[in-house]
């Protein structure tokens, strides 16, 4: 009986496992305590913003030899705006910074702590933080530029929307300087919550979306639109790169078509990556690290020249 209620608990360990993979990428970091490249400096935990005790932080990679001023990425970690952290884009960032970029990995509020807005006012805080210690890290301020994945890519598509839009600045300090960025790099991003909740199954995304968006479409639809970085596309939005796996089960690849669409129609410039039959997170894995590294580098050095 005891060995038969063992098998049960571990069985029902895997089940969870397998639940929770299907979620807005809440996978962790597989670049954790990846050793820093030469010729790098890592300067961590640097506050950024802070909301009474709650201090934000984001970790620095400054090329040591490279000119300055530099052009500057900020990368948006994924995990479903629930989970996650700032050190899951450490293995593209480190690629950029060899090529003579500055980088910031940052955090953000999760759901659990904060609804949207909320997270989108802490992304904003970072770039302004860049912006106001421009001089001191010899940062390029005209040449910024917003990469993230998932979750994340939500985010960065969503400062490449709104630098316009006053309302989504928040109170992250910095107040005098600009949260526009010159470029968005996003990978298999969400982009339209009415998607979700029209043409997908919303229980799937309960555990990400709900919470995140602080209830669901019947509550409150005005705020699953105005979340979504496709609304705010106009003649003003940066430059996007989409990377984004036509078989993604997690976000639909319509999505960043539709995006494309919208922002073309717009008149910005925009160039949508599409892996054939790969999922969710298909940058992170064997030839597509190379294909979608270069993408972004051959993307970046033209619109951040």
């Amino acid at each position: 009986m005891k060995y038969r209620f063992i098998g049960w608990v571990v069985g029902s360990l895997f089940f969870a496992f397998g639940a929770v993979s299907q979620e807005l990428d809440r996978s962790p970091s597989r670049d954790r305590g990846r050793k820093v490249p030469e010729g790098i400096e890592l300067r961590e935990g640097v506050v950024f913003a802070t909301y009474g005790k709650r201090k934000l932080k984001m970790d620095l990679l400054i090329p040591e030899k490279a000119q300055k001023p530099l052009r500057f990425l900020v990368f948006v970690h994924g995990g479903g705006w629930r989970s996650g952290n700032r050190q899951s884009f450490r293995r593209q960032a480190y690629r950029m910074v060899s090529k003579g970029y500055g980088a910031a990995l940052i955090e953000y509020r999760l759901s659990g702590e904060a609804t949207f807005p909320a997270a989108i006012h802490d992304c904003k805080a970072a770039v302004r933080w860049l912006r106001a210690h421009a001089e001191e890290l010899g940062i390029d301020s005209g040449r910024i530029a917003a990469v993230g994945g998932s979750a994340g890519g939500h985010l960065a598509a969503f400062l490449g929307t709104t630098a316009h839009l006053k309302r989504f600045e928040g109170e992250g300090g910095c107040a005098s300087f600009s949260s526009q960025v010159h470029a968005v790099v996003a990978f298999n991003p969400a982009l339209d919550f009415e998607d979700f909740a029209w043409r997908c199954d919303v229980q799937k995304y309960k555990n990400s979306l709900i919470p995140f968006l602080g209830g669901s479409y019947l509550d409150n639809p005005k705020i699953w639109i105005d979340a979504s970085p496709i609304t705010h596309v106009s003649s003003r939005s940066a430059p996007f790169l989409i990377l984004h796996g036509t078989s993604d089960p997690v976000v639909p690849y319509r999505q960043s078509v539709s995006m494309t669409e919208a922002l073309r129609r717009a008149g910005v410039e925009v160039e949508l990556f599409s892996a054939e039959g790969q999922g969710h997170s298909f940058f992170r894995r064997g030839e597509w690290v190379e294909k979608t590294g270069q993408a972004m580098e051959v993307f970046l050095e033209r619109h951040l020249r």
